[in-house]
């Protein structure tokens, strides 16, 4: 009996001592649990704050995205306005770049036919010019051929330049010193031009008198203008009397005034006093 009694004794020691264990385990269990959770707790605490921040972030990167979509859209009324603007500015531009390209190709047809037009008369002008250096040339080859004697003497000397023909004629073979009258003499030298000037027509012909800077004594002629001016008219009015068209013909005085060579030597005084005959283009 006695013995039962320790069995049982024994038996509900080690019944407490064994609740004792397993509450203790689960109560070590739950701590841990406990514990876990704190931490799980701290880590969703912490990534909520960071999602948070990150949340706050992102609306804020939206509102200024938005800010700047907004941004944009007005710059693309603005641009939509000004392609608009820009669009009706080179339509206008293009529609009068058109005109002017078509008002310049009219001119450029005006302006071909002008020219083939000149051309056709620069080309019968040239003609024509031609034909006039021919008639001067032709005159220049009578003359020389009628006046070599003179020529070869130096008295006379003939020149051709670009259409322009002058005989050139010292005062001594056509007048005495001092004098205006053509002597003889000189009168058989102008006879030798009078064939050849007779068929002179689309020229003037101009006779030019000359002198030297020596002042003259007489008491005809006050001065060597008066001196070169009536030897120039004599010899026009000898041509008119052999019978050369009078319109043709014209008498200038030049004094001493248009020297050829120095007046410091008689030789050069001698060049100086002359008579020129020109074929100068009519009026």
């Amino acid at each position: 009996m006695q013995r039962r009694t320790i069995y049982l004794v024994v038996a509900a020691l080690m019944a407490l001592v064994l609740n004792g264990c397993v509450s203790q385990s689960k109560y070590q269990m739950k701590e841990d649990e406990a514990k876990g959770l704190s931490s799980e707790l701290g880590d969703l605490k912490q990534r909520y704050g960071k999602l948070s921040a990150d949340n706050s972030a992102l609306k804020d990167e939206f509102d200024k995205l938005k800010a700047e979509a907004a941004g944009l859209a007005k710059d693309k009324q603005a641009l939509t306005k000004d392609k608009n603007e820009l669009e009706q500015v080179l339509k206008a531009k293009a529609d009068t770049l058109s005109k002017n390209i078509s008002d310049l190709r009219q001119k450029v047809a005006d302006l071909e036919g002008e020219n083939g037009q000149l051309r056709g008369e620069i080309a019968a002008l040239q003609k024509a010019k031609e034909e006039k250096v021919k008639e001067v040339s032709s005159t220049y080859e009578h003359l020389l051929e009628n006046m070599k004697s003179e020529i070869a003497q130096g008295q006379v000397t003939i020149s051709e330049l670009k259409g322009k023909l002058t005989v050139n004629m010292e005062a001594a073979i056509l007048f005495d010193s001092g004098r205006a009258d053509v002597k003889p003499d000189g009168i058989a030298i102008l006879l030798k031009m009078v064939p050849t000037l007779k068929e002179v027509r689309d020229k003037s012909i101009r006779i030019e008198g000359h002198t030297d800077d020596v002042p003259i004594r007489s008491a005809q002629f006050p001065s060597n203008w008066e001196l070169s001016a009536a030897r120039a008219i004599n010899v026009a009015k000898y041509l008119q009397q052999q019978g050369i068209d009078p319109a043709n013909l014209s008498a200038a005085a030049f004094s001493e005034y248009k020297p050829v060579a120095d007046n410091a030597t008689k030789e050069g005084r001698a060049k100086n006093r002359r008579i020129e005959i020109t074929l100068v283009a009519k009026d």
